[in-house]
This record gives C-alpha cells, sequence and structure tokens, in this order.
C-alpha cells in the first residue's frame, strides 16, 4: 500500500474511466484527533481511504492510499446505496470555450428540471452529468461523529488505517508545529 497527498489520491478517482455514478462514499470524523476520515468505493475502481483536515477556509491537508481493488461481498454493504447527502469531484473548466459549453449544459439541464417533475437525486446526476464529473454519488457523511460504516470500514481495513494514520499524524505535526493548536 502507498500512502500520498489526499490530491494524488483524488487524481486517481477521475482517472479511473470508471462510471461516474457508480461511485459511493462514507465518511466523518477522525476517530483519534483533528480531521476528517473517508471512504470512496466504486465496483470496478476499488476503494480509497482519505483522511483530512482544513488548515484553513482555502486549504485541506491529507493523506490516502487505495486499499482495496474492489468492492467484494464483504464491503458492498458497507457503502451506501442511498446516502444523507450525494458527494460529486469535479475537474475546473481547462478553458472559457469549456466552461461556456458547460454552463449552456446546466442551464438545459435545469429549466428541464423545472418544467418536470424530478426527484433531488435525478436532479443531481443530471447535473453531474452535464458538467462532466468524473466521479460522484451517494455518501454518508456525518459532520460532527463518525456513521457506523466509517467504523466498519475503518475495522475492515485496519492495517491500512494505522498506516494511513501515522501518516496523518506527522502532516499534522508539521503544520501545528508551526501555528497555534
Amino acid at each position: 500500500m502507498r500512502v500520498r497527498d489526499w490530491q494524488d489520491i483524488i487524481e486517481d478517482v477521475m482517472e479511473s474511466n470508471a462510471d461516474p455514478g457508480g461511485w459511493r462514499a462514507v465518511g466523518g470524523d477522525r476517530a483519534n484527533g483533528i480531521g476528517e476520515d473517508i471512504y470512496f468505493g466504486h465496483p470496478n475502481a476499488g476503494v480509497y481511504q482519505l483522511k483530512t483536515y482544513a488548515k484553513n477556509p482555502f486549504e485541506v491537508q491529507g493523506v490516502g492510499s487505495q486499499v482495496a481493488r474492489r468492492i467484494d461481498d464483504d464491503i458492498d454493504p458497507l457503502f451506501p446505496e442511498d446516502g444523507s447527502g450525494i458527494f460529486g469531484v469535479q475537474r475546473g473548466p481547462e478553458d472559457e470555450d469549456e466552461a461556456e459549453e458547460a454552463v449552456k449544459n446546466l442551464e438545459t439541464v435545469l429549466e428541464t428540471h423545472a418544467d418536470a417533475p424530478t426527484t433531488p437525486r435525478a436532479l443531481m446526476e443530471d447535473i453531474m452529468d452535464a458538467v462532466d464529473s468524473p466521479a460522484y454519488g451517494p455518501m454518508e457523511f456525518d459532520h460532527h461523529d463518525r456513521p457506523d460504516r466509517l467504523t466498519d470500514l475503518t475495522d475492515t481495513f485496519e492495517e491500512a488505517e494505522e498506516l494511513l494514520d501515522a501518516e496523518f499524524e506527522d502532516v499534522i505535526e508539521e503544520d501545528v508545529s508551526r501555528g497555534f493548536h
């Protein structure tokens, strides 16, 4: 298992070529210390774990790793089919033309959904398709605690958890020693 910067893991997710709508995620507070734990999973792309914290409102620090190559029958129930929310991973437009095209696509989706009966999930899926999101899906996330699924995933990937936690503590210690706690 290779521990890397959290943004490198997000790049792996974006470049996976997996069905964009097939991702699922679970996240919440870290069990020990500041920050959050997040697991992203896709049946064909595997399971990724991130440990992050907001250094300030404009900067996030963290580490992550791929902890499984695919979601098997034991891991599948630990990821939500429907979550408390929906997450998405998005690349920024490369140029002005691409940005304008995304805006046109998004306007069309919003106009269509405004004129027809719809569900929040259908709207979100159409928005993610319109902006060409490489990964999105249901997410169970608790901003103040740890969902049971998160604890179960942490227990399932116990060795990865220990290694990532040690690396993450080094990141936090380096940042906090230069600031205040």
